[in-house]
C-alpha cells in the first residue's frame, strides 16, 4: 500500500484467514452434504423461493432470521452498516455502510477491489484460460460474450474474489472509468463456493453472469468485471440499468448505457453473496500481498496499474 492509503480496519488485518465455522456450519461444510443440499435441489426453485422469502417485510421476521442466519454465520458484521434497523432480510443483503467505513486506496497507479471479499484464486491467463480451482481451469471465450474480448486477457491476469452471505454485498469501481454497456448471461445457479468449484467444471461459465467491461482514461478496455449470480443469489442490480438481472429478466444480453465511474463508485449490488470475477490484461500486475484465501476489503489495493493510463 502507499504511503497516501487510508489506515485499514483492525478487524480484518491483511491476510486474515476466515473465521473458524461455528459447529453447525462445519457439519453443513462437510464436502458430500454441502454438495448434496446445495446444488442436487432444484436451484432455480431454490432461487426464487429464498428471494421471495428475503422480500418478507417484519421486524420480527428479519431478528428471527437473523438469529438463525447467525447459527451458519457467526462472523455476520452488522455494527458498520448505514442503520440498525432493517425490515427484511434483503434490507440486510443490500445494507449501506457508514461513511468511511471503506477507506480507498488513493494511488493513482493502483486498482482497488471492487468488494469484500475472500480470494477464490489469482493468476495469469495463458491460452486464454484461467482457473476456478487448482485443476480446473476454463475458457475465457465460454465465460466472456466474444473471443476478441477474450484474446484481449491472453497473458494478462484474472483474480476471483468470492463474497460470503455475511458480508458486505455491493461492489464498486476498481479505477476510474466508463462502462457503454453490459453484457448479460442467463444461465444455471449453481453453488459457487470452494466445494462446487472442485467439482463442476467451467462452473462460472455455466451460471448467470453479466459481464462489465470498463473503458479507462487513455480510451482503451483492459479491465473487466464478470459478477457471478448463484444458487439463492440470482439477482444482480447494476446501477448503470433500470432493471434487475435475475431468473425473470427477459430482455436483450447486450443492454447499452453510458455511465462514468469515479473509483471506488458504486456500480451496483448482489442479493446475497457470490462471486466478482476480474481480468485485467497484460499491462497490470497483481499487488505482491495478493494471496489465494486472504480476506479483503473493497478499496484495498488489488491490481497495479500500468502507468500513464490514470492522469
Amino acid at each position: 500500500m502507499s504511503e497516501h492509503a487510508a489506515p485499514r480496519d483492525a478487524a480484518l488485518p491483511r491476510g486474515e484467514p476466515e473465521r473458524p465455522a461455528s459447529a453447525l456450519a462445519r457439519v453443513f461444510l462437510h464436502e458430500d452434504l454441502n454438495f448434496l443440499v446445495t446444488n442436487r435441489l432444484p436451484r432455480r426453485l431454490v432461487t426464487r423461493a429464498v428471494g421471495r422469502l428475503s422480500q418478507v417485510r417484519g421486524r420480527w421476521l428479519t431478528r428471527a432470521s437473523l438469529a438463525v442466519w447467525r447459527l451458519f454465520a457467526d462472523d455476520l458484521r452488522l455494527s458498520e452498516a448505514e442503520t440498525q434497523e432493517f425490515e427484511s432480510l434483503h434490507d440486510v443483503f443490500v445494507r449501506k455502510l457508514k461513511p468511511g467505513a471503506r477507506p480507498i486506496e488513493r494511488d493513482p497507479d493502483v486498482a482497488v477491489s471492487p468488494c469484500d471479499a475472500i480470494v477464490g484464486a489469482v493468476g495469469q491467463v495463458r491460452g486464454a484460460r484461467a482457473f476456478q480451482a487448482k485443476g480446473f481451469p476454463y475458457r475465457l471465450a465460454d465465460l466472456l460474450p466474444d473471443e476478441a474480448q477474450a484474446r484481449r486477457y491472453e497473458g494478462g491476469w484474472f483474480v476471483t474474489l468470492r463474497l460470503k452471505s455475511n458480508m458486505y454485498h455491493r461492489f464498486h469501481a476498481p479505477v476510474a472509468g466508463r462502462v457503454t454497456r453490459v453484457d448479460y448471461i442467463s444461465g444455471d445457479t449453481w453453488n459457487v463456493n470452494p466445494i462446487a468449484l472442485r467439482r463442476v467444471e467451467s462452473l462460472f461459465c455455466r451460471n448467470e453472469r453479466a459481464v462489465l467491461d470498463l473503458e479507462l482514461p487513455d480510451g482503451s478496455h483492459g479491465l473487466t468485471l464478470v459478477p457471478v449470480a448463484a444458487i439463492a443469489v440470482a439477482s444482480i442490480h447494476l446501477d448503470c440499468i433500470r432493471t434487475t438481472l435475475d431468473l425473470r429478466y427477459r430482455g436483450v444480453n447486450r443492454i447499452d448505457c453510458d455511465a462514468r465511474y469515479a473509483k471506488g463508485a458504486e456500480l451496483g449490488y448482489f442479493h446475497a453473496g457470490s462471486t466478482i470475477l476480474v481480468f485485467a490484461d497484460e499491462r497490470f500486475r497483481p499487488c505482491a500481498h495478493l494471496r489465494e484465501g486472504e480476506v479483503i476489503r473493497m478499496g484495498e489495493p488489488l491490481l497495479h496499474c500500468p502507468p500513464g493510463v490514470f492522469p
